[in-house]
């Protein structure tokens, strides 16, 4: 696929995300206290920049040049899935000091159902879905699942200090725009999206909380599962699960990360 249509993945991706952002913060839906948090550092911050980054990257999915009616759907929903998912874990669990499935599954097998297990469920059965859309062979589906839903759900790993999902995302997604074929046109969703508010999530305006780092994590799975035949979705879903695995000691090696803005 030509350069042009990355770069309009990029632009459409950055242009609805700022402009989603820019409209929240002049109208936020319910008044501007239920979007506000308190980051690590204890300022108050708002989660605008999540949706927006959600709107952002499903709308560059939508859109993607070149890519079949299937393969854009099946994109967009996974996104949107990803971010609704967040979305619910950024109201219902505000608070939770749980992080990584590990932690929601033992809960859960005590009886205790966090909204971090509904997320997780709720995450890995939209890319099982967009999976099964993608790819054509069972195998292939599966693991194409497991690499959306993983990619989702590392990007929230990473997402505990300014900036440090956004900068992942870029990280990941910037090589994939340098391939030809439709793993480039995608890649340049989460890419565009997170450019875009990379500024205001380091100057701790705002932060992408679950919903942003879902979005942009599953729209970055998408572009590896739409680059890569069997044994490339292998070893990156081989990849993701260990950092599943070993979700805590990916947090704090994002958390101790310098970055500046």
């Amino acid at each position: 696929m030509s350069r042009g249509a990355r770069l309009v993945g990029l632009l459409t991706a950055a242009g609805v995300a700022r402009a989603a952002y820019e409209g929240l913060r002049r109208r936020p839906p319910g008044g501007s206290e239920p979007w506000q948090r308190k980051n690590h550092a204890g300022r108050s911050v708002d989660l605008f920049g999540g949706p927006a980054a959600a709107v952002g990257a499903a709308a560059a999915v939508a859109g993607a040049p070149g890519l079949s009616l299937k393969a854009r759907t099946a994109g967009t929903l996974a996104v949107l899935a990803a971010g609704g998912c967040g979305a619910y874990d950024d109201v219902a669990g505000a608070g939770e000091e749980r992080r990584g499935f590990c932690a929601h599954l033992s809960a859960l097998r005590r009886g205790e159902v966090t909204s971090g297990a509904v997320k997780l469920f709720g995450i890995g059965a939209a890319g099982l879905a967009a999976g099964a859309l993608l790819k054509d062979r069972p195998a292939d589906k599966v693991l194409a699942g497991v690499v959306i839903a993983g990619s989702a759900h590392l990007a929230n790993l990473v997402d505990v200090r300014p900036g440090r999902a956004a900068a992942a995302v870029l990280a990941l997604g910037a090589p994939g725009l340098l391939r030809r074929g439709p793993g480039a046109v995608l890649a340049a969703a989460p890419v565009g999206a997170a450019a875009a508010l990379l500024a205001d999530d380091l100057g701790e305006r705002t932060m992408l909380g679950d919903t942003g780092a879902h979005a942009l994590g599953a729209a970055l799975g998408l572009a590896i599962v739409a680059a890569n035949g069997r044994a490339g979705l292998l070893a990156h879903a081989a990849a993701l699960t260990a950092a599943a695995a070993s979700g805590e000691s990916v947090s704090r090696a994002a958390a101790g990360a310098v970055l500046t803005g």
